[in-house]
């Protein structure tokens, strides 16, 4: 019986030829990362073990990215710690503030993260990095501290789901989000629980890298312990100009087994809209109804990419946000910022009524730059809705592609983009 592409990855960095689903496993990393919520806790953890020195200050990458800039003492307390960390260990991927970006937005483009690699990270979303062939999962504070020390970690080698996506679009909006948000309202959000999710399909062929990280990123979302894509060109092409270090394909094998395989059409999907408060509720935008909204959210590491922007872009040129509706967007990176700029795309959402901020996590996870208050709706590229998540216990969030965001801050309801254009 052959192996999947997961099973592949996970026995090379075990140092086994093959593994099985189940079995618990030892394996070396090849990047830990760390935030500025996570991180602190790892370093009192590191600091219990008694081990000096990190593994490999190479293979470590700490990203102050939550509450920065700093929006109070506290934030800026686990701030600092993660700074002088970084500083006394010699930790060659620490990014400051003005150089920073938001985690699994920045990594891919750093190169940091490759094909073949296996990649740990003190973030649930740290599963982002599958869309390049690489196994890649969210850990605890604990497992984070323990990697920095040793290098290793403890698996249970996941059983894999294959999602098969066939077909064309009808609509020429649907992006990688339409298509996660409805597969997790198809299979819901424990269809995948410690499971790999391996999207196959000429539809997920088709779609660009960028498209793949934003479902690999959500494939948390289904409960999945990682999501994972065969690395085709598109893939080469991406890390070729960012690799640091040789990287190697690997590919599921014909035979390999898997617990399940769901097939769907991608000309079944239109642009949809998960509702308050898990994102399997899912709906296509022809049966939103009318849903006012307060505010609109286009960023965060689900769908904070040049190509995320410059689909708002286009929907938002020429137009103005609604009246009583806030537009905030946030650029993934500083690279991404300055592209955006470049473009003219700052200047079109600054005109429509935009504010636009410095690379953040922030308002995804209720921490600063747009909190909700009790009663207001906002609708947001970001990856979950669960009651309180961007602010006051009984807000609402509504999950959604950035061209549907963008398309519902000009009308002050949710709405799709062909409505605008």
């Amino acid at each position: 019986m052959g192996m999947t592409i997961t099973e592949k990855i996970l026995a090379a960095h075990a140092g086994r030829d093959r593994v099985r689903p189940g079995e618990l496993i030892r394996a070396r990393v090849d990047l830990a990362l760390g935030n500025d919520i996570t991180t602190p806790i790892a370093i009192k953890e590191f600091n219990r073990i008694g081990t000096a020195q990190v593994f490999d200050r190479d293979r470590i990458a700490l990203v102050p990215d939550h509450f920065t800039p700093n929006k109070d003492i506290r934030s800026a307390e686990q701030a600092r710690e993660l700074r002088l960390f970084a500083r006394a260990q010699g930790i060659t991927h620490y990014f400051e503030v003005g150089r920073v970006g938001i985690e699994h937005c920045l990594l891919p483009q750093e190169g940091l993260v490759l094909p073949g690699d296996l990649i740990i990270g003190a973030d649930s979303h740290t599963c982002t990095y599958g869309a390049l062939g690489a196994f890649s999962t969210g850990v605890g504070s604990t497992d984070l501290a323990a990697a920095m020390a040793t290098g290793e970690v403890w698996l249970r080698v996941p059983e894999t789901i294959k999602i098969i996506v066939r077909g064309a679009k009808q609509n020429p909006w649907v992006c990688g989000k339409d298509i996660i948000l409805y597969i997790i309202g198809k299979i819901g959000v424990d269809g995948a629980l410690y499971k790999a999710l391996e999207f196959t399909g000429e539809a997920i062929d088709a779609l660009s890298v960028e498209g793949r990280l934003t479902m690999a990123n959500m494939a948390i979302e289904a409960g999945a312990k990682n999501g994972i894509f065969a690395p085709d060109e598109k893939t080469v092409a991406y890390v070729e100009k960012r690799a640091r270090r040789p990287y190697k394909l690997y590919y599921s094998d014909e035979d390999a087994s898997y617990s399940e395989i769901h097939e769907f059409s991608l000309g079944d999907i239109e642009p949809q809209v998960a509702f308050p408060h898990l994102p399997e509720n899912t709906r296509p935008i022809s049966e939103v109804g009318d849903v006012p909204i307060d505010q609109a959210v286009i960023g965060s590491c689900t769908n904070g990419r040049i190509e995320d922007l410059r689909i708002a872009a286009r929907v938002l040129e020429g137009k103005t946000v609604a009246p009583g509706v806030r537009l905030i967007v946030i650029p993934g990176t500083q690279e991404i910022y300055l592209q955006a700029l470049a473009e003219g795309h700052i200047e079109t959402f600054i005109r429509a009524g935009a504010a636009v901020s410095t690379p953040t996590c922030g308002p995804c996870l209720g921490g600063h730059m747009g909190v909700l208050a009790k009663g207001e709706r906002a609708v947001s590229t970001t990856n979950r809705n669960f009651a309180g998540r961007m602010g006051h216990l009984e807000s609402e969030i509504y999950l959604s592609s950035p061209a549907v965001a963008a398309a519902s801050a000009i009308l002050g309801r949710l709405a799709g983009p062909e409505e605008v254009l």
